[in-house]
């Protein structure tokens, strides 16, 4: 009861919703206001000199007391108008492999006839926001978040936290935002995978090989590779105590038709992720020798072809694999 009830002041006072899609604006109710520590000592200052002039009726000191409140009371203002009346819509997000950052592009519009400065974004579980922007009048601005990504599957943008002091710092004017934004992480590639299958059923070992009919060149030696293929004639002329290293024969070419990609062929007493992570490394090999295949996954058949769209969607349906609402 106490989580829901403070789940509801959160939402009646800070606006704080689950989901905002579209373009959003700051109105003046979802912009919030109060002194920074050096406006608390501006405060104190204040308090002082209002004391003296009392105790001494000091009319110079009045008139310097309520100068300095008044331009207090306009940095207020302003710090408000700062923050006021920004239209924010969420930008785009690329893929990513799990491990590596991904990247939410957040735009801000500026419609009013007043420049923007020093406004501060950032995710509000990081704590305090670490990039700023300014945004000239009529104008717009993108800034890029990041957030480390750990697992497959689809990652949401965090909630977004605005801040800013302009002009003078007396006070901090600070806002939410969660956008309607999300990206999708990719399996992480294995390191170091086994070749390529040659057919739909890999051997337990996951390991076979595809195109062998033309000579494309000299690669190193990888685990499982043939020993005809060795290149024998490259390997002897530097002894590998000299530094030199076992080198294969690379083909490319042969029986692509029979390349396919098959989750249910691995071997099973692997984890799932480990082999999801086996099929993505061997979906980019694949593109990278410009070799054509298909991938089963499950109940999912994704028909033989080549080219970015179908590793995209190939790499889609292993990154969604077995995760809710897939």
């Amino acid at each position: 009861m106490f989580a829901a009830t403070q789940r509801w002041l959160k939402g009646w006072i800070f606006q704080l919703k689950e989901k905002e899609p579209g373009e959003v604006q700051l109105v003046m109710r979802r912009v919030f206001i109060l002194p920074t520590r050096p406006g608390l000592a501006f405060i104190g200052l204040l308090l002082i000199m209002l004391i003296g002039s009392i105790n001494y009726t000091l009319g110079l000191g009045f008139v310097l007391t309520f100068f300095t409140g008044s331009c207090a009371i306009v940095d207020m203002y302003m710090t408000a108008k700062n923050l006021a009346f920004l239209h924010l819509s969420p930008g785009r997000a690329q893929p990513v492999f799990a491990g590596d950052e991904a990247q939410f592009e957040l735009l801000v519009r500026n419609a009013t006839p007043r420049d923007r400065y020093a406004i501060w974004l950032g995710f509000q579980e990081d704590g305090e926001p670490r990039q700023s922007i300014d945004v000239a009048a009529k104008g717009s601005a993108a800034i890029v978040l990041s957030r480390p990504t750990t697992e497959r599957g689809w990652l949401a943008a965090p909630r977004v936290r605005l801040f800013t002091r302009f002009p003078l710092g007396l006070f901090g004017a600070w806002s939410y935002w969660q956008p309607d934004l999300k990206v999708l992480v990719y399996p992480q590639p294995e390191v170091a995978p086994p070749p390529l299958p040659t057919t739909g059923a890999a051997r337990e070992d996951g390991h076979g090989t595809v195109g062998l009919d033309n000579f494309s060149g000299i690669r190193n030696y990888q685990p499982g590779d043939p020993m005809r293929h060795l290149a024998w004639r490259q390997i002897a002329r530097l002894h590998p105590a000299d530094g030199g290293n076992l080198v294969s024969k690379h083909f490319e070419g042969g029986a692509v038709s029979d390349l396919l990609l098959e989750l249910n062929a691995l071997p099973p007493q692997l984890d799932i992720d480990v082999r999801l992570s086996r099929l993505t490394a061997w979906v980019l090999e694949a593109e990278r020798r410009s070799l054509p295949y298909a991938l089963t996954v499950g109940h999912r058949q994704i028909a033989q072809g080549l080219g970015e769209a179908h590793c995209a969607d190939c790499l889609r349906v292993l990154a969604l694999y077995g995760k809710e609402g897939a």
